[in-house]
Formats: C-alpha cells, sequence, structure tokens
C-alpha cells in the first residue's frame, strides 16, 4: 500500500461523480505496504479506501474484487466493493485499474495474543468455506512457477551460504509439490497474505480482514501457514509461539477439520509461506520500484523463520 501513482482531490472531483458517494472532501496516502497505491478516501456519504493497481491489470482483477464481493455478502467481514452507476467494480483513474471499497472498523493488532489468534483461525476456516462456491479461478499468482522465476533473479545479490538456502529450499518445495500428499490437499480461493496489518480488531473482536490482492486459488494448508508464519511467531527469532499456534489452529479446526493429508503436510507448508515471503521481499529489496513513501520489508526475517522452521519443525495440526 505504497503510493506509487499521487492522486490529488482534483483528480477526483470528476471522476468520483461516477459513484453513488457524492463528493470526495479528504484523500490521505497510505503509506504501508508496497504493492499498490492507496489511499484512505473521504467522501459525503462516508469513509473508503481507494485503491490503484500497479501490478494487476483489468483482466486480472474482477477474481479479487469479486471475491471479496461474494464473501461480503456470506457474512465474512470484508471490505465491500463500491459499483459505478454502470455497475463496474474497476474502473480507469490514471490509466490504471482502480476500485473504492469499504473501510473497516478498528485497527491492526501488532502484539497478538492467543485470544486474538483465535479469532484469526476461526475467520479464515470460514473465509475458505465460504469460498468454495465461487465461480471464478485464478492460479496464486506468488506460488510454486513465480518462485521457480523468481530465484534465478535475486541470486546474484546472495552470498554464497544464502544462495545454496534459497536453492535448496526451492528444489525440496518442487519435489513437495509433485508427491502425493501435496495432491491431496484441499484447496479453494485464500487469501495468501492474512498479516497482523491485514486484520482488524474492535477490542478482542475481530471487526474484518482486507487487502485481498495477493489471493488466488491454493491449498488452503497454505493459507494457515502464511498467517501461522506471521501471527503465532516471535518477531526477533522467528520462533513460533506454541500458546498462540494452538489457540489459532484449534480455532481453525473447529469450523473445518484437518484431513490427514493437510497434518502429513503441516512442516512442509510452514517452509512454503516462509520461502514465498522471503523470495518476494528479497525481490523487493534488490529490484524495488520507484515510489513515494515506499519502504521495504527486511528479507532477513522470513529467512530467519525458514531456517527456524527446518532446524526444529512444527507442532502437530491438532496437538
Amino acid at each position: 500500500m505504497a503510493v506509487f501513482t499521487p492522486v490529488t482531490l482534483d483528480d477526483l472531483s470528476q471522476w468520483i461523480k461516477q459513484f453513488p458517494l457524492g463528493k470526495a472532501v479528504a484523500l490521505k496516502g497510505i503509506s504501508s505496504g508496497i504493492e499498490n497505491s492507496n489511499f484512505f478516501l473521504t467522501t459525503e456519504r462516508g469513509e473508503y479506501v481507494l485503491t490503484l493497481f500497479e501490478n494487476l491489470d483489468f483482466e486480472q482483477l474482477p477474481f479479487y474484487v469479486q471475491l471479496m464481493r461474494h464473501l461480503a455478502e456470506r457474512g465474512i467481514p470484508v471490505p465491500a466493493p463500491v459499483p459505478n452507476e454502470a455497475g463496474e467494480l474497476v474502473v480507469a483513474l490514471h490509466g490504471k485499474p482502480a476500485a473504492i471499497v469499504s473501510k473497516l472498523d478498528g485497527s491492526s493488532q501488532m502484539d497478538p495474543q492467543p485470544v486474538h489468534c483465535a479469532e484469526v483461525g476461526a475467520i479464515l476456516a470460514r473465509m475458505h468455506l465460504a469460498g468454495r462456491d465461487f465461480p471464478l479461478h485464478q492460479p496464486n499468482l506468488r506460488g510454486l512457477d513465480w518462485w521457480v522465476e523468481t530465484v534465478p533473479k535475486v541470486l546474484p545479490w546472495l552470498a554464497a551460504d544464502t544462495a545454496a538456502l534459497l536453492q535448496a529450499e526451492l528444489a525440496f518445495q518442487r519435489d513437495f509439490a509433485a508427491g502425493t500428499t501435496y495432491a491431496q490437499l484441499e484447496r479453494g480461493p485464500v487469501h495468501a497474505d492474512l498479516f497482523r496489518n491485514n486484520v482488524m480488531f474492535v477490542g478482542e473482536r475481530l471487526s474484518g480482514c482486507f487487502d485481498f490482492y495477493f489471493a488466488g486459488w491454493d491449498t488452503w494448508l497454505f493459507d494457515l501457514a502464511v498467517t501461522v508464519n506471521d501471527w503465532c511467531i516471535d518477531l526477533d527469532s522467528g520462533r513460533l509461539d506454541a500458546a498462540r499456534v494452538l489457540a489459532l489452529t484449534r480455532a481453525y479446526h473447529a469450523v473445518r477439520p484437518f484431513t490427514a493429508a493437510e497434518q502429513a503436510a503441516w512442516l512442509p507448508m510452514l517452509r512454503a509461506a516462509a520461502l514465498r515471503f522471503w523470495l518476494s521481499r528479497l525481490y523487493d529489496f534488490y529490484r524495488p520500484r520507484e515510489a513515494e513513501m515506499l519502504t521495504p520489508h527486511d528479507p532477513t526475517h522470513f529467512e530467519r523463520v525458514l531456517r527456524e522452521r527446518i532446524a526444529t519443525g512444527a507442532p502437530d495440526l491438532t496437538a
């Protein structure tokens, strides 16, 4: 949510008339994140979030905005896209695809306790089940194919031992993805980026999940692993916190019980989730795009997480 494409209130004065929102009265860029240009938008009708998409095109975007609409209609607390007078959810602004969605109440919980992790586990399971009948299909664009394509692009910047770890983990994940256990994993639309800063709380109550622009079809277990690798770890060491892991996975299991294949695949998926974000942060760090308010994430964080998963394993899903 950096700002790559500046937008002013004057830019919106005519453009926003196609939406049932009244005049735009305030606009503020959002500095967190590194993919799209995001703004808090206040209109005569309320508060919203305006997004200009920097990497996704008009053909890809219906998946993301329609998924949010689909989940919202099924009671999942996610931002609801606002259609224009023609019923379109994505329209051009400054030559780029743009969308307006409702703004969620609450704030991010950056120091989660087991009670917060349980809320996240339950909503993630509900989200997966609610997406089973979603009719659109799009792969996870930051999945294995992207890993294979991107690893050679970052290797020239890495020390020999770091490069060796990256290549070894990619080989491990390619082998695992070709096996029978992986083939048996449950699949559907996934959020794929449900970090602490993408969930809102009011007190201890989860009030919403947002930023679905890495979503795609993948294994539900991968989505869970991405979530656990952020919500349930010590940020300095990358170690899992047993109480938080147990709270999150038990709450998930209570809504959608794990299969035997998922229990067998848990550690490989935790490693896959660490690899995915280590690799994307390496790419963003060494091959950055220009943007206002851009703050690249530290890639060494998920290197530590991956090394920790390899060294110590993971607790059983249903412990």
